[in-house]
């Protein structure tokens, strides 16, 4: 399934087999984003098994498209695309939100092209769903990226609350 274009790294879909790889960069994530919101002490582990279930439930649903670039041994890169349908207003035509969740390239990849290869996939993605906005939330090593993509800094205030 993998499309390459002579230039750039190969992105191809994820595959059940990359299931326990796609967990193991998430964790990746939220070790390097750290602190009490992110990688909470009394976090646990349960969260991997439920989110292994959902990245192998979802993409089948045609709202989750999750796109991968091998490395040597396991994936060098990841990320997640999602598709949110919330109410249509005048700022939301259809109420449809794509969200890119989790860009992450292992340590020893970074710096050849994947997040940005990963990223042109994801929003020709949410192109063809017509997707109204795409959201996301930027590290600060991935700012840069996402403001050459012509990323902009979001309206909305954001609060949250842990019912």
């Amino acid at each position: 399934m993998s499309h390459h274009t002579g230039h750039g790294p190969d992105v191809r879909q994820a595959v059940e087999q990359d299931i326990t790889e796609l967990v193991r960069l998430r964790a990746l994530l939220f070790e390097t984003l750290g602190g009490e919101y992110f990688n909470p002490a009394a976090g646990g582990d349960e969260w991997r098994t439920a989110l292994a279930a959902t990245l192998t439930d979802r993409p089948a649903s045609g709202t989750l498209r999750i796109l991968v670039v091998d490395g040597e041994d396991g994936l060098a890169a990841c990320g997640i695309g999602s598709v949110e349908q919330r109410l249509p207003g005048p700022h939301l035509r259809n109420g449809r939100v794509g969200l890119v969740i989790g860009v992450v390239t292992a340590p020893e990849y970074r710096r050849r092209g994947h997040s940005r290869a990963i990223m042109r996939g994801l929003l020709d993605w949410f192109r063809e769903r017509e997707v109204a906005r795409v959201d996301l939330y930027a590290s600060p090593e991935g700012e840069p990226l996402y403001r050459e993509l012509g990323f902009v800094d979001h309206p909305d205030p954001a609060l949250y609350l842990r019912p």
